[in-house]
């Protein structure tokens, strides 16, 4: 069924922000628990009635249906993201942020780990600047954006609202580095970018995103290459340890190199519809940069030399990455190590005499998980039953959800439930609420769910991936939706041709690679690596 709300397109005209659109209770997959809480809520908040600000009832496309409008529906009944007043833009509302403040927090930690420094760089860039290097003013010109009048006057140089930072970084670099002892000079930024998109999809691909971008200048070209790769296995063990996405690490072919680049590295990962998202690149730039800018320094030797530059980044479009490789028809299903709330707590009771001993419960729980420094909300909210609360913060992706109603103070226990396993096979009941037993229940719990979500995508994404020995194989893969994996050594415009007929990309040349000798598929000839094709957003 539509949904009676859905996020449009970020290309439609600017419209009113959507109203808050709740999930629909699904009390057929509830547990008699459930029901029954539902029951006694409502006899305690008589606030079944329409509430202010206009929601509505309804209920998110099913992933089978539609994934596009799966996808939309989600980020709006989650409270993830709304449209800007400019086309292909989008806010990014609280519990978005959210989780990409959890993805920054991260990341901040491994990047001053690995001895790089945060600092930032101006928005606007001389067009000069970008024009400086040929193949990235070639790559970049169609997205660029241009400010050509400040202050109610034509400016002399128009500028570039940043798309990305090599050129400046340069400009500055040129100014900081001088000799071999300046370097290597590691910095990172954690700024927005703008990229005139014509197409665009929420989180994950917009006019204007928020991302970090890493920049290193060094004096060889092996020491370049060894932080790029570095960089790359930064990403690759975010993106399992905690996003619980198995990305594939690896090589990108010439064709799809980031302009200005020697080499770019990637982590390429399966979405629910099996489409490839790159989550994640590293790019070893060579001299080409400190080339064109005149980056130099003196070495050991009084020789000067240009010096060896890499960047990285990863964006707001893994937030999109997580939606897709791990929500349901029931929304969000967030890994615990991202999740902005880990645990909610919905108190029940029925009769008025029942509330403040529940409540007292309630808050000594709570008391009990944060001090364990485990992320919990209260919802003891009287405008909404307890089925409807179950059902939001399963729209939200909380993992785990604590019960705790009259019996279960007598009892002095609560009742958990997973939101990765619908229904009673999820439910836990008895569990007590002693501190120290309940703490290991529940971080027990949390890790369980974690390594569930990973293991849930790492058979996903292996039953998906079809190896090929011939073109023939090829399209049939990727006609099914799925990823080809076979030899490639064919040349660029054979690589155009794939994308041409059948809309699929090499993704990358994967860091491991299969033994043994290896033919072409394309061409017969001999091949020394394997690449993944797959259709991509």
């Amino acid at each position: 069924m539509a949904s009676l709300l859905r996020l449009p397109s970020l290309l439609a005209p600017s419209r009113p922000l959507l109203r808050r659109r709740l999930p629909a209770a699904r009390l057929a997959a509830s547990s008699a628990r459930g029901q029954a809480s539902a029951t006694a809520g409502a006899a305690a908040a008589p606030a079944a009635e329409t509430p202010r600000g206009g929601d509505r009832e309804g209920q998110v496309t099913p992933r089978s249906v539609d994934f596009n409008a799966w996808y939309t529906d989600v980020i709006a009944a989650a409270e993830l993201a709304d449209y800007g007043p400019v086309r292909g833009t989008m806010v990014i509302r609280p519990y978005g942020y959210a989780i990409w403040e959890a993805i920054q927090d991260y990341l901040n930690v491994k990047f001053k780990e690995t001895g790089h420094s945060n600092m930032y760089f101006p928005q606007f860039i001389p067009y000069s600047f970008i024009e400086k290097e040929a193949s990235h003013v070639e790559g970049f010109s169609p997205e660029l954006a241009l400010v050509t009048i400040g202050g109610g006057k034509e400016l002399e140089e128009k500028l570039v609202v940043r798309p990305t930072s090599e050129t400046i970084v340069n400009h500055m670099f040129t100014k900081w580095i001088q000799s071999y002892r300046d370097l290597p000079l590691m910095i990172n930024q954690w700024a927005n970018v703008t990229r005139w998109e014509m197409r665009t999809k929420p989180f994950i691909r917009t006019l204007e995103f928020l991302w970090q971008e890493g920049h290193t200048a060094h004096a060889t070209l092996e020491e370049a290459e060894k932080e790029a790769m570095q960089m790359i296995d930064v990403y690759t063990k975010f993106a399992y340890e905690h996003a619980a996405i198995p990305v594939i690490p690896g090589r990108k072919s010439r064709v799809e190199t980031f302009a200005g680049a020697n080499r770019t590295y990637t982590i390429e990962a399966m979405m629910g519809d099996r489409k490839a998202l790159q989550a994640g690149t590293s790019h070893n730039l060579g001299q080409n940069f400190s080339r064109a800018f005149g980056t130099q320094f003196m070495d050991e030797n009084g020789q000067i030399e240009h010096v060896w530059q890499t960047s990285w980044a990863i964006s707001t479009r893994f937030v999109g990455g997580i939606i897709m490789t791990h929500g349901d028809d029931a929304g969000l299903m967030l890994p615990p190590r991202i999740a902005p709330i880990q645990v909610v707590i919905v108190p029940i009771w029925k009769k008025g005499d029942e509330k403040a001993a529940v409540l007292e419960a309630v808050d000594a729980v709570q008391k009990t998980l944060k001090e364990a420094e485990i992320r919990v909300k209260v919802d003891d909210s009287e405008l909404r039953t307890p089925g409807w609360k179950f059902n939001f913060y399963e729209m939200k992706g909380v993992p785990v959800r604590i019960e705790i109603g009259p019996r279960d103070v007598t009892n002095k226990s609560v009742v958990v439930s997973r939101r990765d396993v619908p229904g009673k096979q999820g439910k836990e009941f008895g569990v007590s609420m002693e501190p120290s037993t309940l703490v290991n229940h529940i971080k027990g719990r949390l890790e369980d769910i974690q390594a569930s979500l990973l293991q849930k995508a790492i058979t996903f994404r292996d039953s998906n991936i079809v190896d090929v020995s011939s073109y023939g194989e090829l399209k049939e893969a990727i006609a099914e939706g799925k990823w080809a994996r076979g030899p490639w050594s064919a040349s660029d415009a054979d690589e155009l041709k794939v994308k041409e007929e059948t809309s699929a990309t090499i993704r990358c040349f994967p860091f491991e690679q299969p033994e043994g000798t290896k033919k072409c598929f394309m061409t017969g000839n001999p091949a020394d690596e394997v690449a993944i094709f797959a259709k991509s957003y």
